[in-house]
């Protein structure tokens, strides 16, 4: 199955340089490119493509008014790039509805991982960015939360509060199978059920509410108690 995806970004050789690298992949067809936010919510009314990469700082429409469009109205995917790792953005975007972020700066086997990844209905944040969003928590920012749990989680099971606890500390599926020591797809239904039960769209979404909820602080030490 091939991934249809719109390329936004308003200099043309950046953006033309990811629509070249993402075009060569056998898997991969570029279906239009967009020079601004608003001419990427039309390609995305007009072709329907799986997923849309967008520049975050563009004219007219920015990317995160794009994003927010494209997720309200359609099943597309998006993927924020940007040269600005700043928590304003990151958490911006995160709230429109981004299913990736991206820095410019990304290698090109990442950025074409990181469409296919979110094609598939999973989702991305660099490294880097995911380090931001736990700072601003840390620093105890503007939408930082009192500590402790909030009523929010007691839908939730023992395993399925384990689940979120470590999905938010940046677990794959099979790693936090390894981590409870139980098969992958006991862990894809305990995924399942948090988004379920929280109202949550994706892991990216869930993250979030960790942090909001207070189950995770982010002083708290990863799995296996590394630093």
């Amino acid at each position: 199955m091939t991934i249809r995806v719109v390329v936004a970004d308003d200099q043309e050789l950046v953006r033309s340089g990811f629509a070249m690298i993402l075009d060569a992949q056998p898997d991969i067809e570029v279906v239009a490119e967009a020079g601004d936010g608003a001419e990427a919510v039309e390609a995305v009314r007009r072709l329907a493509p799986d997923v849309a990469l967008l520049d975050i700082r563009m004219p007219r429409t920015d990317g995160i008014e794009a994003c927010r469009t494209i997720s309200a109205e359609s099943g597309c995917r998006t993927v924020i790039l940007t040269t600005f790792d700043t928590d304003a953005y990151v958490y911006e975007a995160l709230h429109a509805g981004a299913s990736g972020f991206l820095l410019k700066d990304v290698r090109r086997d990442d950025l074409v991982h990181a469409v296919r990844v979110v094609a598939a209905g999973d989702s991305l944040l660099a490294p880097s960015v995911a380090r931001r969003l736990v700072e601003q928590y840390t620093a105890g920012g503007p939408r930082a939360t009192a500590p402790g749990p909030d009523p929010r989680l007691d839908v939730l099971t023992g395993r399925e509060r384990e689940t979120l606890l470590l999905l938010a500390r940046g677990l794959s599926n099979a790693e936090i199978a390894a981590e409870l020591v139980v098969s992958d797809h006991t862990v894809k239904t305990h995924v399942g059920n948090v988004l379920a039960k929280l109202g949550l769209r994706d892991r990216i979404q869930a993250v979030i509410c960790a942090y909001e909820t207070g189950l995770v602080s982010a002083g708290s030490p990863p799995p296996g108690g590394g630093g």
